[in-house]
């Protein structure tokens, strides 16, 4: 903005005129008086100024300006219609202003004056901001310089007080400073201790991590300058980034010698004690596999006089003793406990039988299921069982095994609703996320839940810890037949398959067996 000061309104107006038509912001003054109140509050790029004016003259008025810290840079140029002479030109000059133009004044060179200085002025204020963004980023620097300087001795007294040997380097990666840990491996501080001939491999990858600006960490073996031995350290290199760039590294040796020791040696007993498990393993396998052979013999061999014992049994109480009601009281509780011990070493051996490796293949549960059925097709009929079977999804099993799990829990859901007027046994699957009993269901689960329910007898869930024990019973061996191993199969069965088994139940409210096996076992 222009500021026009002369105490004539009609010399005012038409040079104002002039500079507005000319694109020039104008602002006037008629007095030298008002002239400085509008100095103080206001920046001028440029201040035409009459010499001749009541009160302060044009020359009292640059005088004050030139004075004031604010506006002591702007130009000023002396208009006067009297004063012509050397001497008024050269004291105009000497008050401050940069130009003396005496009226009548050519409009064409005012303007091009007035465009010049204002155009002085701007690249002026340019400058001088500049030059005091320049002398803010010195000070700026100066004062990061000195905390810097700060930062790094506090840095060296830390390295200094650690108990490894401790240096940094530059963004380049040159050491420029070591604790005193690193002169008992150096003489100087730019010398890298000597290092094992078998770690030199190190150093490349190390300049490598230094290139990408990313932590290192490596064992390594130093020599020792006196002793001449090696030790074994550990080193570790972290980068101190500033905006965005490494400015140091900060590293570290830390002895692990002992810990090296220690790792030695455990890692020669864990290899002697591998070798002595897989020794063991073998002889397990071996043992496994003869007593396999044994039970197998056993059992047969237990089978043959209990087969003996039923078959004569049979014909002493066809042949003699069919007219002897106590002799056959006596007879049949012979024959009925022979054929529990004869259902009893089948069980053991189809327990015994598990631990054999078998391979896993895609099972149709849904066939499994279905054959299962027809066996009891009889009993289905007989007791008027209501069935619900929905489709089950296809999982990798071992199909002998999983048969035997829903063998026996569908036998169990059968024979424990033999109380019931109208038995109802449920069969259902879905598919959920996790290997958990109560896991949420999801379509394309890795895992699949499958339920058998019953109305039956159920049990009190205090027992649960029982139920999948061998040999243990809930119920009353006269009224449930059984002899307590199906359900420790199943178990058993379940876990190989890296499965889960569960049951829920009340008593007098049938009762709810809950599988979880993979979808797959990949």
């Amino acid at each position: 903005m222009i500021l026009i000061v002369d105490d004539r309104p009609e010399n005012i107006l038409p040079l104002k005129k002039i500079l507005e038509i000319n694109g020039f912001k104008t602002d006037t003054a008629e007095s030298g008086e008002e002239a400085l109140k509008k100095v103080l509050s206001t920046t001028y790029s440029l201040i035409i100024l009459d010499v001749q004016m009541p009160g302060m003259d044009g020359y009292e008025v640059a005088e004050a300006i030139s004075g004031f810290g604010k506006a002591k840079d702007t130009p000023i140029i002396f208009l006067s219609a009297v004063n012509r002479e050397k001497q008024f030109i050269t004291k105009g000059y000497g008050s401050g202003g940069i130009d003396y133009l005496t009226k009548p004044v050519d409009t064409d060179i005012l303007l091009l004056k007035i465009r010049t200085f204002q155009r002085l002025y701007e690249q002026q204020q340019e400058l001088k901001a500049i030059q005091q963004s320049l002398q803010h980023e010195i000070e700026n620097r100066k004062q990061t310089e000195k905390e810097l300087a700060v930062r790094v001795k506090d840095l060296h007294f830390v390295l200094e007080s650690l108990p490894q040997i401790a240096f940094t380097m530059d963004g380049k990666g040159m050491i420029e400073y070591a604790n005193s840990h690193w002169f008992k491996y150096s003489d100087a501080v730019n010398v890298f201790p000597e290092v094992h001939a078998d770690d030199a491999n190190i150093f490349p990858s190390f300049k490598e991590h230094l290139s990408k600006n990313e932590s290192f960490s490596s064992a390594i073996r130093l020599k020792e300058r006196k002793m001449g031995g090696y030790k074994h350290y550990l080193l570790k290199a972290i980068p101190v980034t500033q905006h965005g760039s490494t400015t140091r590294w900060v590293a570290t040796f830390t002895d692990i010698e002992q810990q090296k020791l220690a790792s030695d040696l455990l890692e020669k007993q864990v290899m002697m004690r591998t070798k002595e498990l897989v020794e063991k393993n073998e002889e397990l396998e071996n043992s496994n596999h003869e007593l396999q052979q044994f039970a197998w013999v056993v059992s047969h061999d237990l089978k043959e006089p209990l087969r003996k014992i039923q078959t004569f049994s049979h014909l002493l109480k066809d042949k003699f003793l069919s007219e002897n009601e106590e002799a056959l009281s006596y007879l049949n509780r012979s024959i009925a406990s022979s054929a529990r011990m004869t259902q009893l070493i089948g069980d053991l051996l189809d327990y015994s039988r598990l631990s054999v490796e078998a391979s896993f293949e895609p099972t149709n549960i849904n066939d499994i299921i279905s054959d299962i059925l027809i066996d009891f097709n009889d009993v289905i009929l007989e007791r008027n069982i209501q069935l619900s079977i929905a489709p089950v999804p296809i999982i990798e099993a071992i199909p002998s095994q999983i048969r035997q799990v829903f063998q026996n829990l569908i036998s169990n859901a059968f024979k424990f609703s033999r109380n019931r007027e109208i038995p109802v046994v449920k069969i259902y699957a879905e598919r959920i996320e996790e290997k958990k009993i109560e896991s949420r269901v999801s379509g394309e689960g890795p895992f699949c839940r499958i339920v058998i329910e019953d109305n039956g007898i159920g049990f009190d869930e205090k027992f649960l810890d029982r139920i999948f024990v061998i040999f243990q019973r809930l119920n009353n061996l006269k009224t449930y037949e059984g002899t307590g191993i199906g359900l420790a199969i199943a178990k058993k069965i379940v876990e190989k398959h890296n499965g889960l088994i569960w049951a829920q139940s009340n008593e007098g409210e049938g009762a709810r067996f809950i599988l979880v096996l993979p979808i797959s076992v990949n």
